[in-house]
């Protein structure tokens, strides 16, 4: 369970549950489960690829953690414009899952390259 010693998969996870700590705050039920629906998935999906035998297997579910990363950016900005969310805990929130983006990123082309040898 070498998950737990990345620290994008610590990131995410974090964030995950400062996000449903506040959730019920958000009045529109559709939008809240979108929201915490995509930002749970980005640590579940870590997880699960870590634990995949192959690095390919590994790579599509870091890449489904990242497609749910720039998915739950675009929740935070749907509710950041529909005044559903806090402006400046939003844009927290956006900033911090645009850095775990970017870490996914990183750790896609890690694996890449790990691959390619």
């Amino acid at each position: 369970m070498q998950f737990k010693q990345l620290e994008v998969w610590k990131r995410s996870a974090r964030l995950t549950a400062e996000v449903y700590k506040v959730r019920n705050n958000i009045k529109d039920f559709g939008y809240r489960d979108q929201l915490t629906r995509s930002l749970l998935s980005i640590p579940s999906n870590i997880t699960e690829g870590e634990d995949r035998e192959s690095i390919k297997e590994c790579m599509r579910y870091l890449n489904i953690a990242k497609g749910s990363s720039a998915e739950a950016i675009t929740q935070l900005y749907i509710g950041l414009e529909a005044s559903m969310i806090d402006k400046t805990q939003g844009m927290k929130w956006i900033k911090e899952v645009e850095e775990i983006n970017k870490m996914l990123g990183g750790l896609l082309k890690s694996k890449r390259q790990k691959l390619d040898k």
